[in-house]
């Protein structure tokens, strides 16, 4: 029995995907096997020998040690595209929000008193008039599964919509509307647009690529909408280019000291994927990949191993995750062949620095060969299933 440590309240839907025969699930263990996690921090945390694998049920891995759990041997999944729809209709809300005073509107209505509320409105409402979307030029940065579907609705509300993505992948591509016009580079959105929408990850990259300088290429009275990560926009730039007018409006999904209560600024409680229809698939994504994980080896969606998948043939599975370097593969098969065992199957793919093998062989190593396996130069885990 495999304990599986929750660390957050995972969407009952997918933790039924674990079967109890296989996996005994807890909020409290020293040493569990897997783990599944919404938005804990686990920065500070420090990991078990038993600890193979980490399920984050959402896209962002910013809570997690990412790179320290490569060196320990420890995969980590997410659940790209799973919250996607959620995300796309709130940002949808979030463009309407940038062009309409609609939350000022809100709160000036809902403070009205006496018996002439009706007069009050028609007289105070010229005060939150806004612009209409239609025939106005979005400019999406990013777009992968969100900022894809969030492209093409877009034409279809008749804007203008210009994207950028540096590692669009083919997949990506086919499912873009054919009337969105692909940028270069971020700089033709950042003069082009009068919407500007951000759906990338936080990266050294891409940190703080809103700033007074980006700002400064923009359009006078530029909206921008941020559901992505908080990191991505220097809040200070944004908070002087509101005060000067050169951005009208700004709209994020994670609120900060120095954002809200600001005028021009609509801080929404990172409510991007609070549905319950995001949840659900989140949490069933993530225990998938966690429980094919650890039953066949197999890693799809790691933000830290490649992605190799293998059927399964043979009597025994040998997984090696190991460093990136010359002779592995080789010295694998070697011992396995003086062992006198028969290959059925094999792959291999790097990520950077690191990589994975899976062997499939006919038959059964010795205790002495799993050792030699372990010992390899650069090898990090094996596991034998």
């Amino acid at each position: 029995m495999q304990e599986i440590l929750l660390l957050n309240k995972i969407a009952k839907v997918g933790t039924d995907m674990l079967p109890a025969d296989k996996y005994m699930l807890t909020d409290a263990a020293e040493n569990p096997t897997g783990i599944m996690v919404r938005s804990a921090a686990m920065h500070d945390m420090t990991f078990g020998d038993n600890l193979l694998a980490i399920a984050r049920a959402g896209a962002g891995v910013n809570n997690i040690p990412v790179e320290r759990c490569a060196e320990e041997g420890i995969v980590v999944f997410n659940t790209p595209g799973a919250n996607a729809n959620g995300v796309k209709e709130l940002t949808l809300c979030a463009l309407l929000l940038a062009s309409r005073n609609v939350v000022g509107g809100v709160d000036w209505a809902n403070g009205l008193a006496g018996d002439d509320v009706a007069k009050q409105v028609e007289k105070g409402k010229s005060a939150f008039a806004g612009v209409e979307l239609k025939g106005k030029t979005l400019g999406v940065i990013g777009l992968g599964a969100i900022g894809g579907m969030v492209a093409n609705v877009a034409v279809h509300l008749g804007m203008k919509v210009i994207g950028c993505d540096p590692f669009l992948s083919v997949e990506a591509a086919w499912n873009l509307n054919h009337h969105v016009v692909k940028a270069a580079a971020y700089e033709e959105i950042f003069e082009k647009a009068d919407y500007i929408t951000l759906h990338v990850p936080a990266t050294k990259d891409t940190k703080g690529m809103i700033n007074a300088s980006t700002i400064a290429t923009m359009k006078d009275g530029v909206r921008i909408v941020n559901l992505a990560r908080a990191d991505l926009v220097n809040a200070e730039d944004v908070k002087a280019a509101l005060a000067s007018g050169k951005i009208a409006s700004y709209v994020t999904d994670f609120p900060t000291p120095e954002t809200v209560g600001v005028k021009g600024i609509v801080a929404i409680p990172h409510l991007g994927a609070s549905t319950e229809e995001s949840e659900d698939n989140c949490a069933i994504m993530a225990a998938r990949e966690l429980d094919e994980y650890l039953t066949n080896g197999n890693i799809q969606n790691s933000v830290n191993y490649p992605t190799v998948t293998m059927p399964r043939s043979g009597d025994l599975r040998i997984c090696c995750l190991h460093k990136n370097v010359p002779e592995v593969l080789r010295k694998i098969t070697m011992v396995v062949a003086n062992d006198g065992a028969n290959i059925e199957n094999m792959t291999n793919k790097s990520r950077g620095e690191v990589a994975y093998t899976i062997v499939d062989i006919t038959g059964s190593v010795s205790a002495e060969t799993e050792e030699l396996i372990r010992t390899i130069d650069g090898m990090i885990r094996v596991r034998f299933i």
